[in-house]
């Protein structure tokens, strides 16, 4: 049976929840948590089998902040049900309606050029989509470093790569749009998505609920398959076109 503590902190931030990550994920009896730094009690909440508040506690003062008070009683629930709300369409809105804008632009831009050459809708599909979700993610960039550190495979070793990131989408936008080495472009495209996947991938794993990082702050997107869909579509499109590109 799953057990679900709620307790109020002081972990005010994204850096405070990535430094508390690995004492909770190393927690045995807890199978998943999320910190709500936005609400005013900056409510941690865990879900375990046999987990107590004194090991949450412990937890939370050997990262170096405190359990100011347990909030809930706790709770249950059965096998096998998630201890997390799933996200609906609604939430994602503002992620459809940019994917629904380059779309958009791309058909009208085939059109424009009188027919359809599938390399190029992607090569533009592509590079307005980093160059779109680049322009998000730097318009606060230290705040998106926060949160790409809790899931991202590299930025949780390197927190540098976290501030670089924005970086790499802006100059892979422009390379595809400009046509600039195509091979390298879709080379580093592969590689940088399927890394970033694989991180989405082990936080999905885990149940962990946490704000998606792909739209930067703007929008609090959560972590889902929808994320994972997201960047295996990008590396996929990556690896067909050096397939395309090998065969022509």
């Amino acid at each position: 049976m799953t057990t679900t503590l709620k307790f109020q902190t002081n972990l005010n931030c994204n850096a405070c929840v990535a430094a508390v990550k690995p004492l909770l994920d190393s927690e045995p009896s807890i199978t998943s948590w999320d910190v709500d730094i936005a609400a005013s009690e900056k409510t941690l909440t865990v879900h375990g089998d046999g987990v107590s508040s004194e090991k949450v506690r412990d937890a939370v003062v050997k990262a170096g902040f405190k359990v100011l008070n347990e909030l809930k009683p706790v709770s249950s629930q059965r096998p096998g049900e998630s201890p997390t709300e799933q996200p609906s369409a609604t939430t994602y809105y503002p992620l459809i309606l940019i994917l629904a804008f380059l779309l958009g632009i791309v058909t009208l831009l085939e059109l424009n050029a009188g027919g359809i050459v599938w390399g190029r809708v992607m090569s533009n599909f592509m590079g307005g989509f980093f160059l779109v979700f680049s322009f998000f993610k730097l318009l606060d960039l230290r705040g998106f470093a926060d949160s790409y550190q809790m899931y991202d495979v590299v930025a949780q070793r390197f927190r540098s790569y976290g501030y670089a990131y924005p970086f790499i989408e802006l100059l892979l936008g422009m390379a595809y749009l400009t046509g600039f080495q195509p091979v390298l472009t879709n080379v580093v495209t592969l590689i940088v998505m399927s890394v970033s996947a694989f991180g989405v991938f082990k936080s999905l794993v885990a149940k962990r609920k946490i704000r998606c990082a792909c739209l930067g702050t703007v929008f609090n997107l959560p972590m889902s398959t929808v994320t994972l869909v997201e960047d295996s579509l990008m590396a996929g499109m990556a690896a067909l076109m050096l397939f395309i590109g090998s065969h022509n």
